[in-house]
C-alpha cells in the first residue's frame, strides 16, 4: 500500500500566483510547488493542510462541505479579494482526524464555517490548481508549543496509507520586518541550521528542533513562529522521515533564503 510523504512548504506572500505584478520573483518557489504532484505515486483523495494562518485555543478542524474564502492579506490590489479556489471539503476526514487526535488525547473541535485562508489556498492553487481535490484545513494551536504539533503529527500519521496527503504550510523565514536585502545573512544563517538539522537521524533532530529557538539568527527569522510550527506536524505525520530539500532559494526580494521540504 502507498504511503504519502509529508511536506512542508514556504507558500509565499499574500495571493502571489494571481499577481504578475511581483513579476519573476517567485518563479523558483512556484516551480517546485508545481513539481510536488509529480512526486506522488498516486493522486491523493485529499489534502490536509496545517496552515500557519489560522490559531484558536485548540486545534481546530474545518469541516465544510463548501468552503468559502478568507482573505487574510492586506493591502493588496482589489482583484485579489474576488480571486477562488473551489475545492470542496471533507467533512467525513474533518470527523476521522478529530477522531485521531481523541484517541491522542489532544483535544479538537469541528468548525464547519471556517473558508480556506490563503496558507492554503495560495500554495495548492499552484500545485492543484484544477481545486478539484477535496481539502480540510487544521489549525495551530495558540500556545505555539512545537512538542504537541509534533504530537499531532504522528496521531495522524495513519492518514498517509489513506490516500491523504499532508501539508504544513508557512514560511521558513517569516519576519515581514525584514523582508528585503537586510535579511540576507540572518535569513541565510537560519536556512543552512534548518536544512543541517533537518538532515540529522531522529534522535539528535528531535532533540536540535526541541531548541529551534537558539539556532543562528533564530528570532530574528521568526519573531514569532507560527510559520515554522506547521513542520513539526509535517515531521510528526512522517514517521521522522528522511527529508529531502525540495525548493531552496537565497536571493527572493533581494536576498532573502527560504526553504521546503519532503519527508518520507
Amino acid at each position: 500500500m502507498y504511503q504519502f510523504p509529508t511536506f512542508f512548504v514556504s507558500h509565499g506572500g499574500g495571493p502571489w500566483p494571481w499577481m504578475s505584478e511581483f513579476g519573476h520573483a517567485y518563479d523558483e518557489l512556484a516551480a517546485s510547488l508545481t513539481a510536488i504532484p509529480g512526486m506522488l505515486e498516486e493522486t491523493p483523495k485529499a489534502l490536509l493542510v496545517v496552515t500557519g494562518h489560522w490559531e484558536s485555543q485548540m486545534f481546530k478542524i474545518s469541516s465544510a462541505a463548501q468552503p468559502g474564502m478568507i482573505y487574510d492579506y492586506y493591502g493588496f490590489p482589489d482583484y485579489t479579494y474576488q480571486i477562488q479556489y473551489p475545492a470542496p471539503g471533507a467533512p467525513d476526514l474533518a470527523a476521522q482526524i478529530q477522531q485521531l487526535l481523541a484517541d491522542a488525547k489532544i483535544e479538537a473541535s469541528l468548525d464547519p464555517k471556517r473558508g480556506l485562508d490563503h496558507g492554503t489556498f495560495t500554495p495548492l492553487q499552484v500545485m492543484y490548481p484544477q481545486a478539484n481535490i477535496p481539502v480540510v484545513q487544521l489549525s495551530l494551536r495558540s500556545d505555539l508549543d512545537p512538542e504537541i504539533h509534533y504530537q499531532v503529527g504522528k496521531a495522524l500519521r495513519s492518514l498517509r496509507q489513506q490516500g491523504v496527503l499532508i501539508i504544513g504550510s508557512g514560511l521558513s523565514y517569516h519576519n515581514l520586518r525584514r523582508f528585503d536585502v537586510s535579511a540576507r545573512e540572518p535569513s541565510r544563517q537560519f536556512d543552512d541550521w534548518l536544512n543541517q538539522t533537518l538532515a540529522l537521524p531522529e534522535k539528535p533532530r528531535h532533540l536540535a528542533l526541541a531548541h529551534w529557538e537558539f539556532a543562528p539568527s533564530a528570532r530574528i527569522a521568526h519573531p514569532r513562529e507560527e510559520h515554522l510550527l506547521p513542520l513539526w506536524v509535517a515531521l510528526g505525520a512522517a514517521s521522522d522521515g528522511k527529508m529531502t530539500n525540495v525548493y531552496r532559494q537565497h536571493d527572493l526580494f533581494g536576498g532573502i533564503s527560504s526553504s521546503s521540504f519532503r519527508f518520507d
